[in-house]
């Protein structure tokens, strides 16, 4: 089943430090969120503990996450990081502010991925929860060989049942996966 998602359906959520607003394009209750946000100015992250996040600078340059042990590099766009929600970050913004785009996933319900789907690449992803979101300007993505096209800021949301392939035909996007864990 195919959705298209729009900017128009997006919420906008305090975050829980309240040091900002993430703009979500979709979530499932307190076990997922997909979204977009900016980061203005640098402060802590919030606290998720017993979640996994894997985050994408869509966004201006310079993003550094400080954790006791070292630093999570998010200076390069459209470079996933993976991390999880109870490591204590403080964030560095090196060149101003920056945009990034979010998957958190409760960790006992689900595994969470993004992977960037560049023109004239396929992947095959599981059944579960997709999302094929464009952040800036047009894309066509090719479903099981059927084309989709999508406006900036415009998601495609895939649940699927059986593995599906995707490719990439006009512009890079962004995949982002919620499987629910079977074990």
């Amino acid at each position: 089943m195919f959705t298209l998602l729009d900017p128009g359906s997006y919420l906008r959520t305090p975050w829980k430090n309240g040091g900002g607003t993430t703009v979500d394009i979709a979530f499932e209750g307190d076990v997922w969120r997909f979204g977009r946000t900016p980061i203005v100015k640098p402060g802590p992250f919030s606290d998720y503990t017993g979640f996994d996040r894997v985050q994408v600078l869509v966004a201006g340059s310079g993003l550094v996450l400080e954790t006791p042990t070292g630093e999570i590099d998010v200076r390069q766009p459209f470079r996933p990081v993976r991390f999880t929600g109870e490591t204590p970050i403080v964030s560095r913004l090196e060149a101003g502010p920056v945009e990034v785009v979010n998957l958190i996933g409760l960790r006992a319900r689900v595994k969470i991925d993004i992977v960037v789907l560049d023109e004239e690449r396929t992947i095959h992803v599981e059944p579960g929860t997709h999302f094929v979101y464009t952040p800036h300007g047009e894309a066509t993505v090719a479903v099981q060989g059927d084309e989709r096209k999508l406006a900036a800021d415009h998601a495609l949301r895939l649940d699927v049942p059986v593995p599906t392939r995707l490719t990439g035909v006009r512009s890079s996007t962004l995949v982002a996966s919620v499987l629910e864990r079977r074990e």
